[in-house]
Formats: C-alpha cells, sequence, structure tokens
C-alpha cells in the first residue's frame, strides 16, 4: 500500500508499525507545532532517512490530486490540526487514527476530559475520514482499562503504546476492514479543554482538584491565590476539617504554599507566574 500521512511525534508509532506491515511511505504531511504538547522533529527525521518530501503547509485538493498522480493509494492520518478536504475522487482510502474508543471522544483533545470525567475505559480508534470529524466509520478500536489514579502522563503513554498494535492489526487485514467498517452511530463530543476546565476551584473537594492535577499533567492547572494567579505543575494535599475561608493562604514559604479547600488543604509545591496579557488557553 502507497500512502501519503500526517503525524505528530506522538502518533508516529502507527505510522511506523505501518511501514513494517509492508506499506510504503511517499510524502509526509505535517504543521508547526507548538514543541509542548505536539513535536514533530521526530516524523521530519523519519521521512528524511526515507528521503520522503515534507509539506508543512496545510493539505489541500490539489495535493489530494498530485498524490493520486503519483500512485497514492491511501492517506494516513495520525494527528493533524486542518481538516482534510474531499478526497474520494483521488485515493481509494482515508483513514484517521484517533485517541479514544469511538464514538466516545470525538475532538481535538479528548485525553483530558476522559480523566476528568473519571471513566474506568479508555482506547485508540481507526475510522475511515468522514466529512464530519471523527465520525467516520470504525476500522478497529482497542481497548484498556484505566486505573483510579491515571495521569495525563500515563494515559498519553498508554496511547502511544496501543496505536502501533491497532495500526499492525488494521495493516494485516486491511482490505476486510475497510469493507466490513461499522457505523459509529451516535457519540460524543469533547471540546478542546480551555482556561476554565484547568482552573483550581478551591471551593470543591480535594478529591476534584487532585483529579484535575492529574488530568492535566503537564499542562498544568491555573489558580488564584491572594490576587496573584498562576500555573500549577505539581500539588498535593490532604483532607481535614477546618474553619477557614475556601482559597486562603494558610502557610506559604519559598518552597511551598498551602490553600484551604473545601474539604482539607492544598499544598501547592511547584508553580510559575501566569503572564498579564497571556491569551485564553495559551502557555508561552
Amino acid at each position: 500500500m502507497r500512502f501519503a500521512f500526517t503525524a505528530s511525534d506522538r502518533y508516529l508509532g502507527a505510522i511506523q508499525a505501518l511501514c513494517s506491515a509492508g506499506w510504503e511511505p511517499i510524502k509526509l504531511f505535517t504543521s508547526p507545532t507548538d514543541d509542548r504538547l505536539h513535536h514533530n522533529r521526530g516524523s521530519i527525521e523519519f521521512a528524511l532517512a526515507r528521503g520522503l518530501p515534507i509539506q508543512l503547509s496545510r493539505l489541500s485538493e490539489r495535493d489530494l490530486a498530485a498524490l493520486a498522480e503519483d500512485g497514492c493509494e491511501a492517506l494516513v492520518v495520525a494527528s493533524y490540526p486542518w481538516r482534510v478536504p474531499p478526497w474520494q475522487s483521488d485515493l481509494r482510502y482515508a483513514i484517521n487514527f484517533h485517541p479514544s474508543p469511538l464514538p466516545i471522544g470525538r475532538g481535538p483533545y479528548p485525553q483530558v476530559r476522559a480523566l476528568l470525567d473519571g471513566h474506568g475505559e479508555w482506547g485508540v480508534s481507526c475510522h475511515k475520514i468522514a466529512p464530519e470529524l471523527d465520525a467516520g466509520d470504525l476500522l478497529g478500536v482497542e481497548r484498556f482499562a484505566l486505573g483510579p489514579h491515571e495521569t495525563h502522563e500515563t494515559l498519553d503513554a498508554r496511547i502511544q503504546l496501543a496505536l502501533p498494535s491497532l495500526a499492525g492489526a488494521i495493516a494485516g487485514d486491511f482490505e476486510a476492514r475497510w469493507e466490513r467498517a461499522t457505523p459509529q452511530g451516535a457519540g460524543s463530543w469533547f471540546p478542546a479543554p480551555n482556561d476554565d476546565d484547568r482552573t483550581l476551584d478551591f471551593d470543591r473537594p480535594l478529591e476534584h482538584l487532585l483529579r484535575q492535577m492529574r488530568a492535566f499533567g503537564r499542562l498544568e492547572c491555573i489558580a488564584t491565590v491572594d490576587k496573584l494567579r498562576f500555573f500549577v505543575h505539581q500539588a498535593t494535599g490532604w483532607v481535614e476539617p477546618h474553619r477557614h475561608r475556601p482559597g486562603t493562604l494558610v502557610h506559604g514559604t519559598h518552597l511551598s504554599m498551602v490553600v484551604a479547600v473545601a474539604d482539607g488543604f492544598l499544598v501547592i509545591s511547584e508553580w510559575s507566574i501566569y503572564p498579564p496579557g497571556l491569551p485564553t488557553g495559551r502557555r508561552r
């Protein structure tokens, strides 16, 4: 199978699995990244090592026609910020690898919501690319159980491990899976997390706040104490009855700060100042 692909480094394993199964890559489409949540250096090195052309601009209908002229049969999407144009007149196949057990968790970054909502199971999916985002017929889903103290980083790692497994299985039985792909039916859309989702509300119980910290991980949460707004990198705490107003700084040193919450205390041990004027949802 000759295929073009999109990728960021976190999902490159799916592309490598297809190559291991004998598929032939012919072009990489990638995009500028923030080098924080998404990186593409490894994807670019992967393409360069194989002498593949690399395109940073948005994939267009003209690009699809050019791929067809080059004998490309399939487009494989494994992380891409832009909508793929209609492909049916140029290519035989177009598939997307998605970091959720579809139809649950459609959307650009469903992992955070999976943890915030306390899902006991998660997974990865492969589906046909359709006009509606993340809603095409399913070629396969690989699921795994989530523990009660899963973090953003452990879930991210588990997704990265599951994707090559799913991709290898699909590559080994692709035509049959394509023909018997099943409609998703009704599903759920998880919007990209924003600053409201990241903000710690000290009126909430400690368990809720610690779940937020686990869900965002290196993406960090946001807090305001004594009118100072800052990013929270790491926090823990304990449950204890008290008479402090939630949000009160009850103890602070250069090492940590202890903040009263609804049912106990949150110890914020790593933080950085939130720069004035920083656009919503962005982190420098």
